[in-house]
């Protein structure tokens, strides 16, 4: 009979191992007895399709999953018009900062089906340059950059994390570091500790200059001596602990005598306490050392280390949900130019009470903290 016959014709198709014939929103919505624009909203975590019942979504994944059901996102495009594609530029792709903040952009971009592009450009400044270009020809909507410069007014919105220059279309999120340069300092100072070092972060870092001025402010305000030779910045663009040993070894050959350390990331401070072990310090019983970001691993150090938090994982995602809202609202809508967010001490046990002899109690430098005088 016709009905019967094309009954198996539609069930042949929905086989799913008939890989040459792909099943189409259309297809699965006929088979679940609904319309396509229910099933599109479920598919694609729409706000709308929180009225639908919690059922009805249910079986709609359920049978997408079974027939290895994918969007077709070229016909997506085509019918409005747009890519619903994101370009994320990023130094590079590794543990610690750029990963956390990576991590929270994805997390985003994918619950609202948004494709994305990441390119790393290993602070090169020729693939600065180039990169956005390149993106906006495979029809990007928006661009998110991550602890990189943006000096070019871009025909899209632009998102930059760590960003801190004015620059058209483009919102910057920054950390407050005033206060996050208050919380590092008052901690070693609530210790006792009055010989603090520091690690500068390196020249091509966004918040290197913007986190050592807010630094050399709250050390004046606690009325602390930055002393010359017990600062030392990270040379070299690789992301390895071995920056801040180099670093340290800078510091600990000067041969002053200081309990406190503030390094620029959490990756320098581990290589700093590498250093220090080697120069026959204890940390934090002779040294206290604080970190800058929270990583993941910096719970996981042997000692665990006091650090900064950076909420990393929520700035990735309030950039992308920025960026997808200016995207929404239209090129010429007005958008924030600062978005500013929070740190956190975290304390952990590479910090302690400064030694008797540093202490605030005395002046007198400890025969242990006195180099190889």
């Amino acid at each position: 009979m016709p009905g019967k016959k094309k009954m198996r014709t539609r069930r042949a198709r929905l086989n799913p191992t008939h890989a040459n014939t792909p099943v189409s929103l259309k297809d699965l919505a006929d088979s679940l007895g609904l319309s396509s624009t229910t099933v599109s909203l479920v598919l694609n975590h729409s706000p709308i399709a929180n009225s639908i019942p919690a059922r009805t979504k249910r079986r709609i994944f359920s049978l997408a999953k079974k027939l290895h059901y994918h969007p077709n996102f070229v016909a997506r495009s085509l019918r409005a018009k747009r890519s619903y594609t994101i370009g994320v530029m990023v130094p590079e792709v590794s543990e610690g900062y750029e990963a956390m903040v990576l991590s929270g952009i994805e997390d985003f971009l994918l619950q609202e089906g948004y494709f994305y592009f990441v390119v790393s450009h290993r602070h090169r400044h020729d693939l600065i340059e180039e990169y956005p270009h390149l993106l906006l020809a495979r029809s990007i909507e928006g661009l998110i950059a991550v602890d990189t410069p943006c000096g070019r007014n871009l025909p899209i919105p632009v998102v930059a994390v760590s960003g801190h220059r004015e620059v058209e279309r483009v919102t910057n999120i920054v950390l407050d570091h005033d206060e996050a340069a208050a919380l590092a300092v008052g901690h070693l100072f609530d210790l006792g500790h009055r010989k603090i070092a520091l690690i500068k972060g390196q020249s091509f870092s966004s918040d290197t200059e913007v986190r050592w001025a807010s630094l050399r402010r709250a050390m004046s305000a606690r009325g602390l001596p930055l002393e010359t030779l017990l600062t030392a910045q990270l040379e070299g663009d690789t992301p390895s602990p071995q920056l801040g040993y180099l670093a340290t070894k800078k510091i600990l050959a000067a041969g002053l005598p200081f309990t406190g350390l503030i390094a620029f990331n959490d990756v320098s401070a581990i290589g700093a306490i590498r250093a220090l072990r080697e120069a026959g310090f204890r940390v934090p019983e002779d040294v206290s050392v604080v970190g800058f970001d929270d990583i993941q691993s910096a719970a996981f150090q042997n000692p665990a280390l006091t650090t900064i938090r950076q909420p990393l994982w929520q700035m990735g995602q309030l950039a992308a949900e920025t960026v997808l809202r200016r995207i929404a609202k239209g090129a010429s809508a007005p958008y924030p130019r600062t978005l500013m967010v929070e740190p956190k001490l975290v304390v952990r046990e590479s910090t302690a009470q400064a030694p008797p002899e540093l202490s605030v109690a005395s002046e007198r430098p400890s025969a242990a903290l006195a180099g190889n005088d």
